[in-house]
């Protein structure tokens, strides 16, 4: 399936890690590789790292940067940065992008899950190695767990009332589609504006079923070590919850000697760039600077 991907802030990211040609960049969200080009685009001739673990976005890297050298892709999570890094026998970066959000590729493609908009098994997987599903959180999580997981990563503030529909549910027949869980939550609470009412609930579950805040501190703190001086850290963050972890690991780091942050306040998307890709209205970009 040919799904474009459209980088997000892709001019303030190459901006603020400045890529060098004799660098060392880790892309630890490499996707399909937008970002990643942009960057050999600066400098060709660098060295490139891409981590991700989702099989099917290192194929699409593959392919998009198949014309660039010193290309390493790994198939691996980003909180595994310094494992992976220090695997191609490196021990220290020039710069590091984390790219939090979901791709088109993951929402437009078949089978994934990730979309309420599809009649497909509820998965959210990005890595296709796990056993651990949507579907198990929504079937097997007690309700109390379950109002928790949609209030604190999605938060929803109808949680209690989406989690007692979705139990309901579940005891009539186990709930195996996108579009079934969907339209339960839209039964429980009524659409408000043009967001859709499972939009918050859709975005916890896959939080939950890959564990993305918890691995995103490690991932920092990790990729925070192998950074040379000067060496410059981008993260963008997509919700409040991602943004506040971002903003605290990169003040510690500040407060310990180790940073500087250099976006006081986050880049945001101008109005052109939320134009072209609605997508991008919610990211923020964080940059901090090792010392």
């Amino acid at each position: 399936m040919n799904v474009e991907h459209i980088p997000v802030l892709l001019r303030e990211v190459t901006e603020m890690l400045r890529p060098e040609q004799d660098g060392i960049y880790v892309d630890a969200t490499i996707g399909p590789g937008g970002h990643a080009e942009g960057i050999l685009q600066c400098a060709g001739n660098c060295t490139l790292i891409g981590i991700d673990r989702d099989e099917k976005a290192i194929e699409r890297a593959k392919e998009r940067l198949k014309n660039y050298r010193n290309i390493h892709l790994i198939r691996d999570s980003f909180s595994n940065i310094k494992a992976a890094v220090n695997s191609l026998g490196y021990d220290r970066v020039n710069g590091i992008l984390l790219d939090l959000g979901v791709s088109a590729l993951h929402l437009k493609s078949e089978g994934r899950g990730f979309s309420f908009l599809k009649d497909e098994a509820l998965d959210m997987r990005m890595d296709q190695r796990q056993s651990f599903t949507a579907e198990d959180v929504i079937n097997r999580y007690p309700e109390k767990d379950l109002a928790t997981v949609i209030w604190q990563y999605g938060e929803e503030r109808f949680s209690r009332k989406i989690a007692k529909a979705i139990v309901n549910a579940r005891r009539r027949e186990r709930i195996r589609s996108c579009m079934e869980l969907a339209g339960i939550i839209e039964k429980a609470i009524r659409r408000r504006g043009r967001i859709h009412p499972a939009t918050r609930t859709f975005q916890a579950l896959r939080i939950e079923v890959n564990k993305e805040l918890e691995e995103l501190p490690a991932a920092i703190d990790a990729g925070a070590g192998l950074l040379a001086p000067e060496g410059r850290f981008c993260v963008i963050s997509y919700h409040s919850l991602e943004d506040r972890i971002v903003k605290n690991a990169f003040k510690k780091l500040a407060k310990d000697g180790l940073f500087n942050i250099i976006t006081k306040k986050p880049l945001v998307p101008g109005r052109e760039e939320q134009q072209l890709n609605p997508s991008s209205r919610s990211a923020k970009l964080r940059v901090g600077e090792k010392i």
